[in-house]
């Protein structure tokens, strides 16, 4: 049976009071879940959905999330989680592109959705969190009157679709990650060994689930081996302090912002963190100062730098415990059942030391992207998976990352293609060439800077275009910083010098 919803049948049976999944005042043991889950199945059944169908979800971090998630696998549909911080438009894109036919969202989604709704043709079922309004389903009222009925679990292929993530990539339009059963469990088991995870294990969920950090490193990976993620609904500082606090959780997932975000918490170093034993981390070096305020902050716990990508279902890499100070800045080795390497422009591995692109093979490798062969075919060759990030391998297989995918800027956890970016900024009729880079910020780490050309006699002001922006990106998206010059530094063949706008601002 390679259906992930069917760890939730087992753990029914082996833990059945034991918590599972809580968000605030609400818990759910395990058989409380399966119970919820089976009648949320039974219920999109009677809306006609079943395998192949896709259910996008766009919600705070919330017990339905993975509630609806489950209850789609068990019936062989998929979900496609949305971003709640991207703008409508890009919402449109997602749901066109992925052909979802029902949503599940939330009191303050809905306006959008109604707005978007007459637009998307494919999408036959509003279902609603507390929301009882014309056209869309309760989603308690569809599910209560099934509750203890048993719908049996669709016995899935290996590669059939579980999730499908979308991730901004390179490219001016984002991309659909096809993450598959088969993907999601092999990544399960490698964070199992990895982490030591048992029944006993609480992971604390304060990034969002729509995000692979926040679902996976190591969220699902607990609840499969019977243990609980409970959920913050949105990222705050103290409320997850506060959390640790009282639900004891034994691991947390954090960004580097967020980590920063508790670190300048005045009273962190008087708060009880006892309980964590590991935190999971990423996307920047990490220097001996910084772990050394880790250090204090959490004294009990390991910080496992870590590196992966949705692509791969996250943490395809984990420095170990024993190592985190002797190879600090190094993400680690691979993780089981994945294999790293470092190739040339030819494919070849290079030697230690040597930089090269990174690349990954392995069964939690996706399957391809939604509907884009050529993307497909780029990314995955000779069985490999191709990052795009630069990196190299030290003579104990430690790997360190020497330079993001790129163009990709990463801010306060979110990736954001630049080519994204530029697109919008050229909609503007009067804005003749235009180039996005990254530019440092205390607190979100990097932030989006636009590098303008105007045409002839244009008066336009950066205020004016940030504005032209807001209403076609995620707020995230949108240039912190507009500068006006004559001429982008572009070589011989036209292509853009982003290296020289970082190293001069012009």
């Amino acid at each position: 049976m390679f259906n992930f919803a069917s760890v939730l049948d087992r753990s029914a049976h082996r833990y059945a009071d034991r918590v599972a999944l809580s968000e605030a005042d609400r818990e759910l043991t395990h058989a409380e879940l399966s119970v919820r889950v089976q009648a949320l199945a039974v219920a999109l059944r009677q809306l006609g959905l079943g395998a192949g169908d896709i259910i996008a979800v766009l919600l705070y971090n919330r017990v339905e999330f993975v509630e609806i998630m489950l209850a789609a696998n068990r019936i062989g549909a998929a979900i496609v989680p949305l971003n709640y911080r991207l703008s409508p438009a890009e919402w449109q894109f997602i749901l066109e592109h992925s052909e979802a036919v029902a949503i599940l969202t939330e009191g303050e989604f809905i306006g959008g959705m109604d707005e978007l709704a007459p637009r998307l043709p494919a999408l036959r079922h509003k279902l609603g969190v507390d929301v009882a309004q014309g056209n869309w389903l309760d989603y308690e009222g569809l599910l209560t009157p099934h509750l203890g009925a048993s719908v049996p679990i669709v016995d899935v292929e290996p590669d059939a679709l579980q999730r499908l993530v979308y991730t901004s990539g390179t490219t001016s339009r984002p991309k659909g990650v096809m993450i598959s059963h088969a993907n999601l469990i092999w990544k399960n088991l490698a964070h199992i060994l990895e982490f030591g995870l048992t029944d006993a294990d609480n992971t604390l969920v304060c990034g969002p689930l729509y995000h692979v950090g926040g679902m996976d490193l190591p969220g699902l990976a607990t609840l499969h081996a019977g243990g609980r993620m409970s959920l913050v609904r949105r990222f705050d500082a103290a409320a997850v302090v506060d959390a640790i606090e009282t639900l004891r959780p034994t691991n947390i997932w954090l960004a580097p912002s967020m980590m920063n975000a508790l670190l300048q918490l005045p009273d962190i170093l008087e708060r009880d963190t006892s309980s964590i034993r590991f935190i999971t981390g990423g996307g920047e070096k990490m220097p001996i100062p910084l772990l050394d305020r880790i250090g204090r902050a959490f004294p009990d716990a390991w910080f496992a730098d870590a590196y992966g990508l949705t692509e791969t279902v996250s943490g395809d890499t984990v420095n170990d415990p024993a190592h985190m100070r002797s190879k600090v800045g190094s993400v680690g080795r691979a993780v089981a059942h994945v294999r790293i390497a470092v190739l040339d422009d030819n494919g070849e591995p290079v030697p230690a030391g040597e930089l090269g692109e990174v690349a990954v093979r392995g069964p939690k490798v996706m399957t391809g992207y939604w509907r884009d062969p050529e993307a497909t075919r780029k990314a995955l060759r000779e069985g490999w998976f191709h990052t795009g990030d630069i990196g190299r391998l030290d003579a104990d297989g430690y790997l360190y990352i020497e330079d993001r995918k790129k163009d990709m800027i990463v801010s306060g956890g979110e990736n954001i293609a630049t080519p994204e970016v530029e697109r919008v900024l050229y909609e503007h009729p009067d804005v003749l060439e235009a180039a996005v880079i990254g530019m440092s910020h205390p607190r979100w780490g990097e932030v989006p800077k636009a590098f303008v050309v105007l045409r002839p006699d244009s008066s336009l002001d950066a205020a004016t275009l940030q504005e032209f922006c807001r209403g076609r990106l995620a707020k995230y998206k949108v240039p912190a910083e507009v500068s006006f010059i004559d001429v982008l530094p572009r070589t011989p063949s036209g292509k853009v010098l982003k290296r020289n706008l970082r190293d001069t601002g012009a």
